[in-house]
């Protein structure tokens, strides 16, 4: 950001706002000292007043333009991100981070901070900064990096640029991170794949699951950028281009644990295996756990592997989540052949392997587990360690119950877990299950804080 020029006060829609100007080598930004309460609700409307603000900057100091004020609505010439897009991000990022300490610090100064990246951005002088490692023990125990609150930004910026183009080539049963899929999708997939490979239950048909060992932590960096911007270089058809396979470059071959702190204890990790981990990682791989940005590479990282199987081999019924892998066939014998296909393709063009412990082949009667369900004929259940954890939740809110009275805070958190729960088990036949487990367990004080609709499938807090 170059020098403050000016100061000027003036009113706009019957309000005093404070303008400064700056400039730069592609021209002039103008934003306000005071903040603009809910910016993320309203792109257009926030836009048309930065716009409107600097017309007028435009006019009060016609002297200090280096160069042309683009409109932040259309995307300048020469292929410069517009803020509009920034803010598109920010938006996003600040729905379900806004409470953070990273988030709450960029908050305080929001304009300027979402001006200072722009401007790295578009520059090319952006670079990632320090993230937080962490253990999260549920629903399995993981190694989680959370980036900054203002790399998150731009991976949300670029996500929403290359996503469109990545939905394209994608298949339609890759079911992770992808708007309208999810898990509950993939649950039902396959259960339908099962059900019309079978003929509705009355023939032989068999259920191939594969898993690839330490798949995030397996990631070859240089596979993927080479993969990615061979592909950006025939799809993306928009005039950041290289700004985008800059910000892309940037964020693959970044390694987030040279530079990071540590939230919790060294010991947490003595009990994760090294494959899991990015501390142990082989020299060139490995994503982190935590960013938007690897969970969508990874998605098409293994998407050759998708349209390999599919065409290739030819495959009706398959469906991937992550990388967790299900056919279904009616030949136990070509299901059998295919593990060491899809092993030998992952390893040689990939550099992964399957998770040998994890490949199970069986016939579908004895139920297929998936994605935190059992899916057995003409029904799905809720899988045992979903239920264990809900049985430990609501004993660990039984105990501050006990403790002391709790307070509204902890009220909240309480429907919000409990909810949760109830709203992923809602899906599957599991209301015996949910009765028997709130009635059975949940502790009295809770029930005179609490109620739940009748189906049980919703924590309400009494007024």
């Amino acid at each position: 950001m170059q020098t403050t020029h000016g100061t000027r006060t003036s009113t706009m829609a019957s309000r005093t706002t404070t303008i400064r100007t700056t400039t730069n080598g592609s021209g002039l930004c103008g934003f306000l000292n005071e903040p603009v309460h809910c910016p993320g609700e309203n792109i257009s409307g926030l836009c048309i007043l930065l716009n409107t603000i600097m017309q007028m900057q435009l006019e009060l100091f016609p002297n200090k333009i280096s160069a042309p004020v683009q409109s932040l609505t259309v995307p300048p010439s020469g292929g410069i991100i517009p803020i509009a897009e920034l803010f598109e991000a920010y938006q996003s990022c600040r729905r379900n981070k806004r409470n953070t300490t990273n988030a709450l610090a960029f908050e305080l100064d929001y304009e300027h901070n979402l001006v200072e990246l722009l401007e790295e951005i578009n520059n090319r002088t952006y670079n990632p900064g320090k993230s937080i490692a962490f253990i999260v023990d549920k629903p399995v125990k993981r190694e989680i990096f959370a980036a900054d609150f203002r790399d998150r930004i731009v991976h949300h910026l670029l996500i929403n640029k290359i996503n469109l183009f990545f939905e394209k080539e994608f298949i339609f049963d890759s079911y992770a991170c992808r708007a309208g899929k999810g898990t509950h999708l993939g649950i039902r997939r396959i259960d339908r794949f099962i059900r019309k490979c079978s003929k509705n239950y009355i023939r032989d048909c068999y259920v191939l699951k594969m898993d690839i060992k330490g798949f995030f932590m397996s990631i070859d960096r240089s596979i993927l950028y080479q993969r990615l911007e061979s592909f950006l270089s025939k799809k993306y058809t928009l005039q950041d281009y290289e700004i985008v396979l800059d910000l892309c470059r940037k964020i693959i071959f970044y390694d987030p644990a040279h530079n990071c702190s540590i939230k919790g204890y060294h010991s947490d990790w003595d009990s994760l295996p090294a494959d899991k981990s990015l501390f142990h990682s082989r020299p060139g791989c490995g994503l982190p756990i935590g960013n938007l940005t690897s969970q969508v590479f990874a998605n098409f990282y293994l998407n050759s592997f998708d349209h390999f199987m599919k065409h290739s081999v030819g495959l009706c019924y398959y469906g991937r989540y992550v990388d967790d892998i299900v056919i279904v066939h009616q030949n136990h014998a070509y299901l059998t052949t295919l593990i060491s296909v899809a092993g030998d393709y992952l390893q040689r063009e990939l550099g992964l392997k399957l998770h040998n412990r994890k490949t199970c082949l069986k016939h579908y009667i004895y139920g297929v587990k998936f994605l935190g369900a059992i899916i057995k004929p003409h029904r799905i259940y809720i899988a045992n360690r979903t239920k264990g954890n809900f049985y430990n939740t609501i004993q660990k809110f039984n105990a501050v119950a006990q403790d002391h009275k709790p307070n509204h805070a902890e009220l909240v958190a309480f429907r919000s877990s409990i909810n949760s729960y109830l709203g992923i088990m809602k899906h599957y036949s599991t209301y015996r299950l949910r009765r028997h487990l709130i009635f059975k367990f949940l502790s009295k004080w809770w029930w005179n804080a609490v109620k739940f609709n009748y189906k049980i499938e919703k924590a309400i807090i009494k007024k």
